[in-house]
């Protein structure tokens, strides 16, 4: 997953980027949309791998009682 996060994360860097190097309002508007669409699939996975990992630990250490 960590992949992942580091993918979506490029995506919104590239965004961020392209917005800024935008001439046209209506496309500045469209990455600007794209970059945070990226940034919240980030996010949102990472919370996803966190949580996993959590979990994880916490079944790891019921066992071990």
């Amino acid at each position: 997953m960590a992949e992942a996060i580091s993918f979506y994360a490029r995506q919104a860097e590239s965004c961020a980027k392209a917005a800024a190097e935008a001439t046209l309002a209506n496309q500045k508007t469209k990455f600007l949309q794209a970059q945070a669409a990226w940034q919240a699939l980030a996010d949102k996975t990472a919370l996803v791998q966190a949580r996993a990992a959590r979990r994880e630990a916490e079944r790891g250490r019921a066992g071990v009682e």
